[in-house]
């Protein structure tokens, strides 16, 4: 296997570049630009130096963590350079020219320690969306997975599973031997436990997915023409992201404005104004986005005067209320005048509130897009299994459940998912 290097602290310049390497040739490859190495885990103080000229590249901290216990699993050790562009670059061409050295890929030093068992699959999800947390509740979701949260869950299910599949495998080989049949419990107890076990997963299915904390809650302002929503929109956003004009019709496209308030991540949109008929293509165009939008919405923030159309999450709001002839009709959740700044605030409250209910609870482990599916197989395995009269297809449906609880861990293979997975990492991670 190749030894890989990059660096690991951000791009320089900087004060500091942590240049590591990883792999079997690390410490030759160090031992071959400054000596004698540290002993491990102890920094030392070093004059690196160009093996082919002996010319003095930088001198730098070298710190040396022996395999199998160190990040990767592999040889690591890392150079504590001056943080300049131009040192950097010196060292990486002498260690590039070193055989069997290479610049690492994207995300490569994780996938090590993914395939070398010094963290799970689940630990390394959990490690990408740290390294792209933005608000308070995606560091805390994505600190929780990768410190083990999502593994801890996993094997504490798979452990029952093995239990029961335990049981159902004595049965069946052994069925006729009475210390085993009446220690195996019976058909009707195994389809209980296997039940029981279903239900459980299928309540973790039931929480809010861990991508509405990391991509942000849809928001979507909806309405007719010239209900306000541009503005509206600004006002919220603190910035002009949408032209405003008296004119009707003038949003012809969805408007997408991201921001973050009280640690949650909200994604705008606004949206064209609805109308029933239009002799314009391109608004036509624009009605159907909006209706679309309104579908994928999160939160449905209606701004006409009829009641919002079906929504599990709207909130209702009488806008431009400081205009005469704009008196509040019907059960409006909040009336606002981005003029006078009336009702912003408490719009700002109900948004929190309706986040509350859509995100997941700051103490639960948070499963993505790619768990959920693996727990959902797993969830409709069991529950075949609990409907079973047959103990053979009962163990087989055991044994697909098993399979998908090793694939969220990533104990099975997964190694198109790791391509993608390991390409949103950084170079030096």
């Amino acid at each position: 296997m190749d030894t890989i290097f990059a660096v690991s602290s951000g791009v320089p310049p900087a004060a500091i570049a942590v240049l590591r390497l990883s792999g079997p040739g690390a410490c030759e490859a160090v031992r071959s630009l400054g000596g004698a190495l540290p002993e491990a885990r102890r920094a030392g103080l070093r004059a690196l130096r160009d093996p082919a000229d002996g010319e003095l590249l930088d001198r730098a901290l070298v710190l040396c963590f022996p395999a199998p216990d160190s990040a990767t699993g592999e040889d690591i050790v890392e150079l504590h350079l001056h943080g300049g562009r131009a040192v950097v670059r010196a060292v990486e061409r002498c260690l590039a020219a070193i055989p069997g050295l290479r610049p690492a890929d994207a995300g490569e030093f994780t996938r090590r320690a993914l395939l070398n068992g010094r963290l799970d699959l689940s630990e390394a999800e959990g490690l990408g969306d740290l390294l792209m947390a933005e608000t308070e509740a995606q560091r805390r979701t994505a600190l929780r997975s990768a410190e083990g949260g999502v593994r801890r869950e996993v094997e504490g299910w798979n452990g029952e599973l093995l239990a029961v599949a335990a049981q159902v495998e004595a049965l069946l080989d052994h069925s006729d031997e009475d210390d085993v049949a009446g220690g195996a419990g019976s058909e009707a107890t195994l389809r209980d436990a296997a039940s029981s076990l279903g239900a459980r997963l299928a309540a973790t299915l039931a929480q809010p997915p861990v991508e509405r904390l990391r991509d942000g809650l849809r928001v979507v302002l909806a309405g007719p023409r010239n209900a306000g929503k541009s503005t509206l929109l600004n006002a919220l956003a603190g910035r002009e992201a949408a032209i405003v004009s008296s004119l009707a019709g003038t949003t012809r496209d969805r408007i997408e404005v991201p921001i973050v308030r009280d640690g949650v991540a909200y994604l705008l949109i606004d949206t064209a104004g609805l109308a029933d008929s239009t002799g314009d293509a391109i608004e036509a165009i624009g009605i159907s986005r909006a209706r679309d939008a309104m579908q994928e919405a999160d939160i449905l923030v209606w701004l006409g005067d009829d009641a919002p159309p079906g929504h599990p999450c709207p909130i209702w709001v009488h806008a431009r209320a400081d205009e005469a002839g704009r008196e509040q009709s019907g059960a409006k959740d909040v009336a606002i005048s981005v003029h006078s700044g009336e009702g912003v605030r408490a719009f700002w409250d109900l948004l929190s509130e309706a986040s509350r209910h859509l995100l997941p609870p700051p103490d639960a482990v948070a499963l993505n897009g790619r768990q959920r599916a693996l727990v959902g197989q797993a969830e409709a395995a069991l529950r075949r299994a609990a409907e079973q009269s047959d103990l053979l297809l009962m163990a087989e449906e055991l044994r697909s459940a098993r399979r998908a609880f090793d694939a969220i861990t990533g104990r099975s293979g997964v190694e198109a998912m790791l391509d993608s997975l390991f390409a949103r990492f950084c170079i030096g991670k």
